[in-house]
């Protein structure tokens, strides 16, 4: 993982205080994620013509759509997006709608090339969330979104921002093969949990295969890789959280979950090692995968394959959707 800011909407809504970070101070992660492929996905449109209808609002509007989703590539993408107010408060909420028209700026910016809904999902049940949108972006490039968003009590608003479309896929992608990781395992630490991970209440099922050995057994897996003691962005223990009951009701699935810095075991538990700006280290195992956050989460089927990525959760439908998937075939 590249050195970076922690994710957009920790900044937006200030949420410092939940985070978790190492003792001493918050750090930044280092490392260089290998991309997945060095070969362009699609083609890039050309640059955008100035154009006023895209410029800054001439006045600050009362909710600001923040997309959250980083490294998008052309082709399907997830994306995910909040909305905060004028006090950066998230607004975000189950009653609120969220439509999102997609314009391709270098070929047309007063023709929407997708226009999706946005579907609400908490991050953290009942006191954050925010908004999935899957659509498909033909081309990299400069792309604007305009996001119509209203709620009850309150007027219906629109506003634009502009995001910048990659052509080349940073993290593994949907369709390409899994890494055989050599992930770590309870095994391998004596049976020893706090070795292994950094949740408080670890659930043991989490750790019983390597990635490695889940695609040479040709087990469907579901990989997380999070670490609720040193999350940037503060989502990685409810999200582990969130999937115990779901593996618990999922036999048929192997729930493998990976710390993605590079930690060592000391005083009791693990700690973070630290490069020499104070940044967390990526693993071996999180550059292989292309990671630019945490915590992710890929769904790979019986034949190793990527079927499923996901940024920072995975809603219910998601879930529902992509275990049959990942369950098809032999």
């Amino acid at each position: 993982m590249s050195p970076r800011r922690p994710l957009p909407w920790l900044l937006a809504i200030a949420i410092a205080a939940a985070a978790c970070s190492t003792p001493g101070g918050s750090a930044t992660p280092s490392g260089s994620a290998t991309p997945s492929s060095s070969t362009a996905l699609c083609g890039t449109a050309p640059d955008p013509t100035p154009s006023t209808a895209w410029g800054p609002p001439t006045a600050t509007p009362a909710l600001l759509p923040l997309l959250v989703s980083d490294a998008i590539t052309c082709g399907k993408a997830r994306l995910l997006f909040l909305f905060v107010d004028s006090a950066n408060v998230d607004q975000s909420a189950p009653n609120r709608s969220a439509t999102i028209a997609f314009y391709n700026l270098g070929r047309d910016p007063n023709k929407p090339v997708v226009t999706a809904q946005g579907a609400f999902v908490w991050t953290i049940q009942d006191q954050r969330g925010m908004y999935i949108a899957n659509v498909d972006l033909p081309e990299a490039g400069t792309w604007g979104a305009e996001v119509t968003t209203e709620a009850p009590g309150s007027a219906r608003e629109t506003s634009r921002s502009t995001f910048s479309v990659l052509d080349t896929a940073t993290a593994i992608g949907i369709g390409q093969k899994a890494p055989a990781s050599k992930t770590p395992t309870v095994t391998d630490v004596g049976g020893d949990l706090t070795k292994v991970s950094t949740d408080p209440k670890p659930d043991p099922a989490f750790y019983q295969t390597s990635v490695a050995d889940a695609i040479a057994a040709k087990k469907p897996f579901i990989v997380i890789f999070a670490t609720p003691k040193f999350c940037t962005s503060a989502q990685c223990g409810p999200t582990l959280d969130h999937f115990k009951p779901i593996a618990a009701a999922h036999p048929e699935i192997t729930f493998i979950n990976v710390e993605p810095y590079k930690l060592e075991y000391k005083n009791g538990g693990l700690q973070a090692v630290l490069d020499a700006n104070n940044h967390l280290i990526a693993t071996d195992t999180s550059n292989a995968w292309g990671l630019l956050a945490e915590p992710w989460m890929f769904a790979v089927d019986r034949n190793g394959i990527v079927r499923g990525s996901y940024l920072l959760t995975m809603s219910d439908a998601e879930v529902n959707e992509i275990i049959p998937v990942i369950s098809a075939g032999s």
